[in-house]
């Protein structure tokens, strides 16, 4: 999810651990545990350093090996070992140890609910996991988590205040599941599409996108409401040589690696081709915006090319 909503829940877990009698009872552990679940929270993104390298190493590896089942264990030994010495908890590292990992662990959980998905598995499986259910900024769920945190400045018991916040997100994600279920069902039902359908998340609880992935190519649309309408369709193409020779460049490499449903373009220019890689998964109001262009001479030499988003930063998709 977006930066803004986890340094919330950061906090809200904070409050959340006053549910642990060692936590509501010692004010010292109470401020290290706040300071633990903050950063643990946000800890698995610190991935995006690696941004510096290009947006090629930043495919590879946001949201890969930090946001691996291994480095739930790690973040909170990093993250705990110099908070119990620095707030001389040592005899409640495990109690702060916990409520680390429990910020780090629902960190990757959002995330896997987003369309954006994670490598939960690296090192050990680079695959690619997404249940495409919650967007990538929840309204419902900041406004409740930011509302619980007002109420605890309020005064109110943080104990009350975020069992019923965190029974609340609970619910609200089961219930989102629930619904996602439901529209895959509508999507099949009245579309007549034999094929893969992947329903997509957008910021309005009745509003989702759609891709059915069949043997000839990719059908999208929207489900708004009750209305289900396909809206484009995608061919898959056949490989023919300029499109090969566009996979010896490191931008398509690293799409490859990262894109889910692969649509690839190619058209012969005066001096050369032209050649668009697009992951259908972020389609758009008719468009692909996400992937890779690639110009190549007639001899199928690679003369440049660029990764990354086909449009500004603040217009949709957002993921």
């Amino acid at each position: 999810m977006d930066t803004g909503s986890h340094l919330l829940f950061g906090f809200t877990m904070a409050g959340l651990s006053y549910l642990d009698p060692a936590v509501s009872g010692d004010p010292t552990l109470a401020q290290a545990v706040m300071v633990g679940t903050v950063v643990g929270s946000n800890a698995p993104d610190f991935d995006s350093v690696v941004r510096l390298k290009g947006y090629s190493a930043y495919i590879r590896h946001h949201r890969g090996v930090t946001h691996s089942i291994p480095a739930w264990f790690v973040w909170p030994a990093v993250i705990g070992v110099p908070l119990a010495a620095g707030y001389h908890v040592w005899d409640h590292f495990w109690t702060l140890y916990g409520w680390i990992w429990l910020s780090v662990v629902f960190h990757v959980f959002l995330d896997l609910f987003n369309t954006y998905g994670v490598q939960i598995a690296r090192p050990f499986v680079k695959k690619w996991f997404h249940l495409d259910i919650l967007a990538i900024f929840e309204p419902f769920l900041f406004v409740v988590h930011l509302g619980g945190l007002w109420w605890w400045y309020q005064g109110a018991d943080p104990r009350q205040v975020f069992g019923w916040v965190y029974a609340v997100t609970v619910g609200y994600i089961a219930v989102r599941t629930w619904h996602h279920r439901r529209v895959i069902d509508r999507v099949h039902r009245e579309t007549g599409l034999a094929g893969v359908c992947h329903v997509l998340p957008t910021f309005h609880w009745f509003h989702w996108l759609f891709v059915v992935e069949t043997e000839d190519g990719f059908y999208t649309g929207k489900v708004s409401g009750r209305s289900v309408r396909v809206e484009d369709f995608y061919p898959k193409e056949r490989e023919n040589p300029a499109i090969r020779a566009s996979m010896k460049t490191d931008g398509v490499r690293a799409f490859l690696s990262f894109a889910q449903w692969v649509h690839v373009t190619c058209r012969e220019l005066q001096d050369g081709y032209e050649v668009i890689w697009s992951d259908v998964r972020f389609w758009y109001d008719k468009k692909l915006p996400f992937g890779v262009n690639v110009r190549l001479d007639k001899d199928g030499n690679v003369v440049w090319h660029r990764l990354g988003w086909r449009k500004r930063l603040w217009d949709p998709p957002f993921v």
